[in-house]
């Protein structure tokens, strides 16, 4: 089993940033995909960004190309999204998940998720 806890949302003008954390616990080392979702109210949940535990390759949405980035620190077992020029579109629940096989973007296929932070971008 994997736990996974997310941390840094909250209130942000639009054209500012935010950096949010997703720490994982438990069978980590057997992690193959860790991603970024997000679900805006009334919506259905769409794929932000995913990164390989153990490798170099990142996926990212096209609507948000250019403005977040995923990273991972294996070290800490966490993963970032750093998200920049934020826009109150991007306004919603985001979660991470995790994934111990491959699953192609955009595919939710994933195997743990955590319990979701809300980013809020005011106008």
């Amino acid at each position: 089993q994997v736990q996974l806890v997310e941390s840094g949302g909250g209130l942000v003008q639009a054209g500012g940033s935010l950096r949010l954390s997703c720490a994982a616990s438990g069978r980590a080392s057997n992690l193959y995909l860790m991603g970024w979702f997000r679900q805006a109210p009334g919506m259905e949940r769409e794929f932000v960004s995913a990164i390989q535990w153990k490798g170099v390759s990142t996926f990212t949405a096209d609507s948000v190309k250019g403005r977040f980035t995923i990273s991972r620190d294996g070290a800490k077992n966490t993963v970032y999204l750093q998200m920049n020029s934020l826009k109150p579109e991007d306004t919603a629940v985001y979660y991470c998940a995790a994934a111990n096989t491959l699953t192609r973007p955009p595919n939710q296929n994933y195997d743990y998720w955590g319990q979701g932070t809300q980013v809020t971008v005011s106008s």
